[in-house]
């Protein structure tokens, strides 16, 4: 029960007025200047509520802890009782529910696991719940929004520091080829040269943040930045995702900002800039059919998996889940074959959840698309500007990459949009 005001002695048999005698959201600290003991202190707690260690295996201690953190940071939300209900709160719990419950459940007919290791193959969503853990820290500390923004950005300074000089650094016998994907090496060698697998999340928001200000009017000290990240972004961590979703973002902001007559110059310019794009070798590679590229084992897994599913309408409604990680066999040995459900993006979503539980995730960031937008109505800022454009970073990403691999980093977005709001 939410925790009601004394003053209001009928909501104790109204549930509306229960919520409406809610004691309100505290307000962030009205101070103009920013504390940079606050920003240090919440510094850590974001990169571990963003996941950044969450694939890094080569440092085992922030791994582990990145994969306990939705558990060890729940009881945090219990400080939500205090106060009025967030916005979202139903659809997350319900989502939450849903996700882990109904594949467990499909799973024990499927692939004959019990419920509770069922359960264990779900445990990536888990971090959907620091929506409300986030947000209970954001209130318990009361941080100015300045002083998320200064973390954020700095967050987002520091990987691009460690991006440069892992690339100076690091010795070429770093470096490994070939590898397991199911290990995840930061630094690894192929056909499209040496990458540097960094966790992009702080450094993308900054991007999007010094386009946003160049966007605004503020001239070149801010559009530099943000074609540096993205210079750094194509010639060091070379991931096509991240490029192909980047160059989106940038192109469709330009347009959609741009006056009439500067959209008919970008109609002609946005293809000119795309060929260029994927002039770069490794980038062209997207289109590549050969087995080098990896598209046979993407293509054999999306026949295997649509074989599975078959002609069963149950089945393409409410997945057919998947085997616990803690299984050593899987389902590369179940289907003979490297079958990873990340590989076929959207279709592997809808193997394991279904139509269903597909649309229940999209549900998820299209929320935080309208969540951030009613925060820019109340007080527009570059930053919550930048925090839309990687929500829809994420979706034209979800092409390539689901949006289960990495559900935190909306979830926070979500929890800033709501705190933006209350912050006054």
């Amino acid at each position: 029960m939410w925790v009601t005001s004394p003053h209001a002695p009928s909501s104790a048999t109204d549930p509306a007025l229960r919520r409406e005698a809610a004691s309100p959201a505290p307000a962030a600290v009205a101070d103009p200047r920013v504390r940079w003991a606050m920003v240090a202190a919440l510094l850590v707690p974001v990169a571990m509520f963003a996941g950044i260690f969450s694939y890094i295996k080569q440092l085992p201690p922030l791994w582990a802890l990145s994969k306990l953190f939705p558990v060890l940071t729940l009881p945090l939300a219990l400080l939500l009782l205090r106060w009025a209900r967030p916005p979202a709160t139903r659809q997350l719990l319900v989502s939450v529910g849903w996700l882990l419950i109904v594949p467990s459940i499909v799973a024990i007919w499927t692939f004959q696991q019990s419920f509770l290791i069922g359960l264990t193959a779900q445990v990536k969503l888990l971090p959907i719940l620091f929506f409300f853990s986030f947000l209970a820290l954001l209130r318990w500390w009361r941080p100015t929004m300045d002083e998320v923004t200064a973390t954020f950005l700095l967050a987002g300074a520091l990987t691009i520091i460690a991006l440069i000089l892992l690339w100076a650094l690091a010795p070429q016998s770093w470096y490994i080829a070939p590898y397991d994907p199911a290990t995840s090496p930061m630094l690894t060698t192929d056909n499209r040269g040496n990458r540097i697998r960094m966790p992009m999340y702080f450094a993308l928001i900054g991007i999007f943040y010094c386009y946003r200000r160049a966007l605004a009017g503020h001239g070149w000290r801010w559009i530099v930045p943000a074609a540096v990240g993205f210079a750094l972004t194509i010639l060091i961590v070379r991931q096509r995702t991240t490029v192909i979703g980047l160059a989106g973002v940038v192109a469709i902001n330009a347009f959609v900002l741009a006056g009439p007559r500067t959209r008919v110059l970008l109609a002609a310019a946005i293809p000119l800039a795309l060929a260029a794009l994927f002039s770069v070798p490794y980038l062209a590679t997207v289109f590549d059919t050969s087995r080098a590229s990896g598209f046979d084992v993407r293509w054999i897994t999306t026949v295997k998996a649509v074989d599975f599913l078959g002609l069963n309408p149950l089945a393409w409604l409410f997945g057919v889940g998947t085997i616990s990680p803690l299984d050593r066999t899987g389902l590369m040995e179940y289907f003979n074959h490297f079958f990873f459900l990340a590989d076929i993006a959207w279709l592997g979503v809808v193997f394991e959840y279904g139509l269903v539980g597909a649309l229940i995730i999209l549900a998820i960031p299209l929320r935080g698309m309208a969540m951030i937008h009613g925060a820019r109505r109340q007080a527009d800022t570059p930053f919550l500007a930048a925090l839309g454009d990687y929500i829809l970073f994420a979706l034209l990403t979800s092409v390539f990459n689901p949006l289960t691999l990495a559900p935190g980093e909306v979830a926070i977005i979500l929890s800033l949009a709501v705190y933006a709001r209350e912050a006054r």
